[in-house]
């Protein structure tokens, strides 16, 4: 039950990170800035818990000779599902932010283990997760279109149209599916190096590398010193350190108590989190109430990351 706890904790952080993110975005007043102070700060952290725990931050050169070209694009990836996260967060609110993501990472989870790409298991794919699919993509619909229309019906004009939110949700999916690919990455990235504290380490190096480079390109790096002064809050911060601790603690658990039950205990906690930051409005996020048919919407796509998770 503690482990159980721990895992749903995890899964609160993740829409906390993000709004978090969002918050830090609008003090140094760019999406790459602040994915870099993320990943900085991560890389930090996870080179401290990795000095601690392996001893080294190097990697042998038989790695690099012999692994293929792929094993370092987890950091790119990583990159780019973080940043998506951050420009859609004021665009979709807390809750689409999580969800879309969501159904990208199933989809591209499931073709990785029915493919068994980047090294995964093989995973066919079967009847029952077809179904968990489809109560995946209806609940998806209650929860985003449904309620958009039904104002409409009541005559009530939404903020932004549903063409011109369909650019980021689509988005949405994408920036989910390279994270999981990202984790597939990571994970055979963690096998060879045989610690997946070093992969992760390995990973948040390569983004904020990238993120530093874009930076500088783009002549914003003289922006982070935006996210400094007695105005502002010190827990803008945090976000590389909430997502570095993700990822350690989803090391620790999965050997545990196995992927699917830590993957659906983190979603639903990132589910009931993303609600309630839209609900009240946390992070000075939009205040979007939810409704009856969003949370039977949640249900029902509960109900399918479990038939794709756990049967």
């Amino acid at each position: 039950m503690l482990y159980l706890i721990i895992a749903f904790v995890i899964g609160l952080g993740i829409p906390i990170q993000t709004a978090i993110n969002s918050r830090l975005r609008s003090y140094v007043l760019s999406p790459f800035v602040a994915s870099f102070i993320s990943f900085l700060v991560g890389t930090i952290f996870l080179s401290i818990v990795t000095l601690l725990t392996k001893h080294t931050l190097l990697i042998p050169a038989e790695v690099f000779t012999a692994s293929p070209w792929w094993l370092w694009a987890g950091g790119l990836l990583g990159v780019i599902g973080l940043t998506g996260n951050i420009l859609l967060f004021p665009k979709l609110g807390g809750v689409q932010t999580v969800i879309l993501p969501i159904l990208g990472q199933i989809l591209a989870s499931m073709i990785i283990d029915h493919f068994g790409l980047f090294g995964s298991p093989v995973i066919p794919f079967s009847l029952i997760r077809a179904l968990g699919v489809l109560l995946l993509i209806l609940g998806m619909f209650a929860v985003i279109a449904l309620p958009g229309y039904l104002r409409k019906r009541k005559g009530q004009v939404p903020e932004v149209t549903a063409s011109g939110r369909l650019p980021f949700q689509l988005f949405g999916i994408l920036a989910g599916a390279m994270m999981a690919t990202q984790s597939a990455i990571n994970g055979r990235l963690g096998a060879v190096l045989e610690s997946p504290i070093h992969a992760a380490f390995i990973s948040f190096l390569v983004g904020v590398i990238l993120l530093f480079i874009i930076t500088l390109i783009l002549r914003q790096l003289s922006q982070v010193k935006l996210a400094f002064g007695k105005n502002k809050p010190k827990w803008i911060w945090l976000g590389g350190i909430i997502g570095s601790f993700f990822v350690l603690t989803m090391a620790a658990l999965v050997p545990i108590l196995g992927t699917g039950l830590v993957v659906v205990i983190v979603l639903f906690g990132q589910l009931v989190c993303s609600i309630a930051i839209d609900q009240f409005g946390w992070f000075d996020a939009r205040i979007s109430p939810t409704t009856g048919i969003q949370v039977c919407g949640l249900v029902l796509m509960i109900a399918g990351v479990i038939l794709i998770k756990l049967v």
